[in-house]
């Protein structure tokens, strides 16, 4: 069976200060994958809110520009950069132009530990 949605702003849910679309695990999936995935929207001129997990995470920029903060660290982000977030350190993205920010994040493992973060 063949399963297609749309990823798209308009099927987005307010998370993290920022709109979000769920994309891996999907409505209705038979099981769960070991990882997430989810498309992320962030308007011009905003930040989102401080996120801190247990869980690694890839982001790749698909539109606009801006910076991102892991840790004490920052750096600018803009179209098909890759950005890596080490486990528990907390990142904050902020959209430094006009227009809506997207990006695509990948995380692992779906839920967050609850051993203590032991790993």
């Amino acid at each position: 069976m063949i399963v297609k949605f749309t990823m798209a702003l308009a099927n987005a849910e307010t998370e993290f200060g920022m709109a979000c679309q769920r994309l891996v695990p999907w409505s209705g999936a038979a099981g769960e994958p070991p990882f997430g995935v989810m498309a992320c929207y962030l308007p011009g001129g905003n930040t989102s809110a401080p996120d801190l997990h247990d869980q690694d995470e890839v982001m790749i920029m698909m539109s606009g520009a801006g910076s991102v903060r892991i840790g004490d660290e920052s750096t600018a982000i803009t179209v098909n950069d890759v950005i890596v977030v080490p486990r528990n350190r907390e990142h904050v993205v902020s959209n430094l132009g006009d227009s809506t920010m997207s990006w695509i994040s990948f995380y692992w493992p779906l839920h967050e530990p609850t051993d203590g973060g032991a790993r």
